[in-house]
């Protein structure tokens, strides 16, 4: 698989294999970023992130729930790929595709309702009739760095409530197991994510900074 970044795939001349734990067989390839393809995602994503500043939080919503529907669609191929990767049963993997699964879905629901809070200010001297409020508003780009164990779903924990609040998001996963991740990254785009709003780069965490 290719890794994605400033909205497009992108290849790389050096490889890194994904073998399966159980086998040692070779599942596929990625490319070994560096850390130039790290600032270059980033600078992307700052471009992502402006425009998911401005998308809706009802289209975020859409977005995302058209991205949970295709991962139950896609329950055994997701489930398969986490098998190869990590090494865990066919079963085991399907049932992390569906807590995954639920993740984007609750995240859907929450880009509906962010929201902040006003508080009374008459407590204090001279706060008779006055009001505090607060804004939530998105931080900007995300950096996810995941761990191996749960390709799928700690990306996901990750992912969709970054861009439920307005964010772009630069995905750094694990370097043994970054197939689930980038398959998400797929189906985000297909259902209607911004590219600019989603990089994620594969390689040794050393190697990329």
């Amino acid at each position: 698989m290719k890794m994605f970044l400033r909205g497009q795939w992108a290849d790389k001349s050096e490889k890194i294999e994904v073998r399966n734990p159980f086998d040692g067989s070779v599942v596929d390839t990625v490319p070994g970023g560096d850390a130039g393809d790290i600032a270059s995602a980033v600078e992307g994503a700052v471009e992502g992130a402006s425009l998911m500043r401005r998308t809706a939080g009802y289209d975020r919503s859409q977005i995302l729930s058209r991205a949970a529907e295709l991962m139950r669609q896609r329950t055994d191929e997701l489930g398969r790929t986490i098998s190869l990767e990590v090494g865990k049963t066919f079963a085991e993997g399907k049932t992390e595709v569906q807590r995954a699964t639920e993740t984007i879905q609750l995240s859907a629901e929450e880009a509906k309702r962010i929201c902040g809070e006003m508080v009374p200010l008459d407590g204090a001297p001279g706060g008779a009739g006055k009001l505090g409020f607060t804004l939530r508003v998105p931080c900007g780009v995300v950096a996810a760095i995941t761990p191996f164990n749960f390709p799928l779903n700690l990306v996901c924990h990750k992912v969709g409530p970054a861009l439920a609040a307005g964010n772009a998001v630069v995905v750094k996963p694990a370097s043994d197991t970054p197939l689930s991740a980038l398959k998400l990254v797929e189906i985000l785009l297909e259902a209607g994510l911004p590219p600019a709003a989603i990089a994620c780069v594969t390689g040794p965490g050393g190697t990329l900074g």
